[in-house]
C-alpha cells in the first residue's frame, strides 16, 4: 500500500507462491497419510483451532503503525522474492493448512490423491484472487485508510479468524 499497485501485487504474489507450495505439501502429504490422520484428527483439529484462536487474538490486538514502512529499492522481483522467503520460512503455514484440510475433512476424501490437486489449485486460485482484490482495494483506499480505520480492520479480521477457530473447535464437541 505504501508503494504502487504493481508493488503490492508482486509482494502478494510471493506469498501466494509460498502458500501454493505449502498447500501442495499438506494436500499430497495428507492424502498419503489419510489413515493415520483419521486416527489423530481430534488433536490436529484441537491444535489447529487453538492456533487460529491465537492468530485471531493477535490480529484483533494489533496496533497499526502511524506510517507505512517503505519497501526500499528492491524492485518488483525483490519484493516478490523477499515476501516469498518470509512466507516460506514460516513453518506454521503448513500446520495451518494441515489443520484446515483435516478439520474440514477435505484431506480424508476417499479418492486419495485425486483430491489433492483440486485442493492445491483451490488454495492457489483463491489466494491469488484474494491478494489481487486486496491489493486493488488497498491501492484505491491507500490515502483513505487511517491508523484508526486500520485498527478496526484488524479487529474485524481478528473476530473473523476467531469465528473460524470456534467453528473448528465446535466440531470437536458437536
Amino acid at each position: 500500500m505504501a508503494e504502487s499497485w504493481r508493488s503490492g501485487f508482486f509482494t502478494a504474489l510471493g506469498a501466494v507462491t509460498a502458500d501454493a507450495i505449502y498447500a501442495s505439501i499438506a494436500a499430497f502429504g495428507l492424502s498419503a497419510l489419510s489413515g493415520f490422520l483419521i486416527s489423530i484428527q481430534i488433536p490436529v483439529r484441537l491444535i489447529g483451532g487453538l492456533f487460529l484462536l491465537y492468530i485471531g487474538y493477535k490480529t484483533f490486538r494489533a496496533v497499526p503503525a502511524e506510517k507505512a514502512a517503505s519497501a526500499g529499492g528492491n524492485g518488483l522481483w525483490g519484493m516478490y522474492i523477499s515476501t516469498f522467503f518470509l512466507t516460506i520460512t514460516n513453518p506454521m503455514t503448513i500446520i495451518l493448512f494441515a489443520g484446515i484440510f483435516t478439520g474440514s475433512g477435505l484431506a480424508l476424501a476417499t479418492d486419495g490423491e485425486g483430491c489433492a490437486p483440486a485442493l492445491v489449485l483451490g488454495v492457489a486460485g483463491g489466494s491469488l484472487a484474494c491478494a489481487t482484490l486486496l491489493v486493488t482495494l488497498g491501492a484505491f483506499l491507500r490515502t483513505r485508510i487511517t491508523p484508526r480505520v486500520m485498527l478496526w480492520i484488524n479487529r474485524v479480521a481478528g473476530i473473523a479468524i476467531c469465528a473460524f477457530a470456534v467453528t473448528t473447535l465446535w466440531g470437536l464437541v458437536a
